[in-house]
């Protein structure tokens, strides 16, 4: 069986395209019931015209809601979201995750109060996006990785694969829009400054000599012919094939020029070395282009002071088309700047993940921190609003929900009945639910689908669907606030802004206006699996063999440490553990018998040691809680976690060095152990006793030793 978790290629993950998704003929949908509506399917071709549709509902819109389709979720089985994930060790794996994976779909839906007819009125824009590289320097490729489970269930969705590829649109992030610029420019300004201080050029062949020779005179008679006021179209008239001039008569910037045609690029560097040399009211320029094709000409100027004006003009020329490439290549991002620029309030569900995209895609790398990154985020989107906080926060839409699931097609099935199931009565429907229109442009039809949830446009629209239920559940009257700051100022929502789920898994929430951390708000609905959770005693173990069953090891350590002393052991994969100990001098004590052992390795003793079994395949590591931070934070990824340490180089060291006895020390003169006490100890560790405390076995060990060199020195 292969493995689920192995990453492919784009490439590969596309061969589990189903089928491309067929869209019906556009027509208006309202709030009527039925099972699909109309999106606005968005891709390069048609995406100019829809930022400008956008800009006009978001600028009108009470909220916008958004939604994320990504390929892929997790780098590792390791780095799944787990309820030993400390907070900022949750913050890493959602980073690892953002910036491993793409953002191919991007749903945004404004939503409108309409007052005249009681509803709101929703946009829903589907965008097919995709990091293509757009400009010929600069930024590198994008390389990105696909889950291939999350491809398959794309592909069950009916996801079009080849809009994305074929269509999608690109974009630059802020930071990588200010690479490429100054990267561009940079080049620009060494190609002006090429144009003032010409290269000597070594004349080595025949041609070479003669091709100069013929330049100087073809350009000395142009010029001759120009300053005599007899200069014709055709003075310069020649072709390298028959057919295509070579020389064209023309004007470059109010300035007679001769345009140059149909030579190398080595031609044309003795051309240009021919004029600099010999003409100084001559001045060889290259046409604007980013690229290295573009047109080279030759400008009469009548001065040196003309001749600085023109090279100023075509580098101004060069920077205006750069400015004007980046700005084309920035693409997609001109939505979330629009976004940024209204400062509307913006819904998301379970968007924690969406964020951290939105961030490393549009803006730059992530910050290392959370705190980083919950100040960043909140600089961008001033209100942010998770419908999954939202729905498991309060004790009105607790009831409502049924203890049903969270997810967002649940709760829009419940929620929103007469816009999700067609079988609805539409007279109760209306009376009891907020009304929601989808409106469509009849000019654009073709461009409109059917959409389906999974699509990130359909997605979004729920989302805001969900949002604009709950809020009026919780009594808020849409005829009296109807703005986004009417929505971000009403008290009832206060309690909700800002705060994303960090964990699921134990409703850790994260307060982006404080940056602080929020514990569960209703830990007794919780059903842990596990006691609390306390990081300090927590050990991590890696490395032991796959046949060591969770049973097995929990006895290895309580033979040692006592019964109770485990609380609990959760493991991340087939060789590696989190074990929680009972108390936090446990951790230590228990890196620092490891330690011992495996340098006392070549004693029969340790055969008979409890902790034998675990140590046995002689590569078993272990350290505390920090050790898995710092492993979350590396970027490599490798599917088996003792396979990640190892790729990292990571080792655990004893902070404290284990107390070591000399040949010449005697069992008396360790500290606190009588020779009795010493001999019954090793005894004891022979027949495997249980319970015996960490110290104890310590001691034995060092008795053990001292005793070995006692009897050595007396033989």
């Amino acid at each position: 069986m292969k493995n689920p978790w192995r990453l492919g290629s784009f490439s590969e993950a596309l061969t589990l395209t189903l089928a491309t998704i067929r869209f019906s003929s556009l027509r208006r949908f309202s709030s009527a019931p039925t099972s699909t509506i109309s999106i606005n399917k968005v891709t390069k071709s048609n995406f100019y015209s829809a930022l400008e549709d956008l800009r006009h509902h978001v600028r009108d819109a009470a909220f916008v809601a958004l939604d994320l389709e990504m390929t892929g979720l997790t780098s590792a089985p390791w780095r799944d979201s787990f309820d030993f994930d400390r907070f900022d060790v949750r913050y890493l794996k959602l980073k690892d995750s953002a910036e491993k994976f793409a953002v191919v779909q991007f749903g945004v839906c404004p939503f409108r109060w309409d007052a005249s007819k009681e509803s709101f009125v929703a946009h829903p824009y589907n965008f097919y996006i995709f990091p293509r590289k757009e400009l010929p320097v600069g930024v590198p490729s994008h390389e990105f990785l696909c889950q291939t489970t999350s491809i398959d269930f794309l592909a069950k969705y009916q996801f079009d694969f080849n809009a994305c590829v074929h269509e999608g649109i690109s974009y630059l992030s802020r930071a990588q829009e200010a690479e490429s610029l100054q990267i561009l420019i940079s080049a620009c300004e060494a190609e002006c400054s090429k144009l003032k201080d010409v290269e000597e050029i070594p004349l080595m062949s025949t041609f070479d000599l003669l091709f100069t020779e013929r330049m100087k005179n073809k350009f000395q008679e142009w010029l001759d012919g120009l300053l005599r006021s007899t200069c014709h179209g055709d003075q310069l008239a020649g072709t390298n094939d028959g057919s295509t001039p070579q020389f064209l008569t023309t004007f470059f910037k109010l300035r007679p020029a001769v345009m140059l045609n149909g030579f190398t690029s080595h031609q044309l560097r003795l051309i240009q070395l021919v004029i600099g040399k010999h003409f100084k009211d001559l001045t060889y320029v290259r046409m604007t282009s980013t690229n290295a094709s573009g047109q080279r000409i030759v400008v009469y100027t009548d001065s040196e002071n003309d001749k600085a004006l023109l090279l100023e003009e075509v580098k101004k020329d060069f920077q205006m088309e750069v400015e004007a490439k980046v700005k084309a290549a920035v693409g997609f991002r001109h939505v979330i700047d629009l976004l940024v620029s209204e400062q509307k309030l913006v819904i998301g569900h379970n968007c924690l993940l969406d964020m951290a995209h939105i961030y490393n895609k549009f803006f730059g790398p992530l910050p290392p921190s959370i705190a980083e990154f919950a100040s960043s985020v909140h600089k961008i989107f001033s209100y942010i609003v998770d419908t999954k906080h939202l729905l498991k926060s309060d004790h009105v839409i607790q009831n409502l929900m049924r203890k049903k699931s969270t997810s967002l097609s649940s709760a829009f099935a419940l929620l929103c009945p007469h816009i999700a199931f067609t079988s609805v009565n539409t007279d109760l429907a209306c009376g009891s639910h907020v009304k929601v229109e989808i409106e469509a442009e009849e000019t654009r039809a073709s461009s409109w689908n059917s959409g389906a949830k999974h699509e990130a446009g359909y997605d979004a629209f729920m989302t805001g669907c969900v949002f604009a239920e709950v809020c009026s559940r919780l009594g808020f009257d849409f005829k009296l606030n109807s703005s986004s700051t009417d929505f971000v100022k009403d008290v009832r929502l206060q309690s909700y802004l800002n705060l994303l789920y960090l964990d699921w898994n134990n409703g850790t929430t994260i307060n982006l206006s404080t940056c602080s951390i929020l514990p569960e708000l209703n830990p007794q609905n919780s059903k842990r699996k596990y006691p609390p959770i306390i990081f300090s005693n927590i050990v991590l173990i890696w490395g032991f063999s796959v046949k060591l069953k969770g049973s097995e090891l929990k006895d290895c350590l309580t033979k040692v440490f006592g019964l109770g002393s485990v609380t609990s052991i959760y493991f991340l994969d087939e060789t590696a553990a989190f074990v929680q100990f009972s108390k936090e001098e446990f951790v230590s004590d228990f890196l620092l018998l490891k330690h011992t052992l495996e340098t006392e390795q070549n004693d029969p003793l340790v055969v008979l040691h409890p902790l034998a079994k675990l140590l046995e395949n002689g590569k078993t590591q272990a350290a505390d809680y920090e050790a898995y931070k710092q492993l979350c934070s590396s970027p490599i990824s490798k599917i088996l976690f003792a396979e990640q340490a190892e790729a990292v180089g990571f080792r655990w060291t004893a902070k404290q060095e284990p107390r070591k006895v000399t040949k010449n020390q005697g069992t008396d003169n360790i500290p606190g152990l009588s020779k009795s006490v010493t001999e019954q100890k090793v005894n004891a560790l022979k027949e495997g006793h249980n319970h015996l405390s960490c110290d104890q076995i310590l001691d034995a060990l060092y008795a053990a030793e001292s005793l070995r060199s006692k009897r050595t020195k007396t033989m």
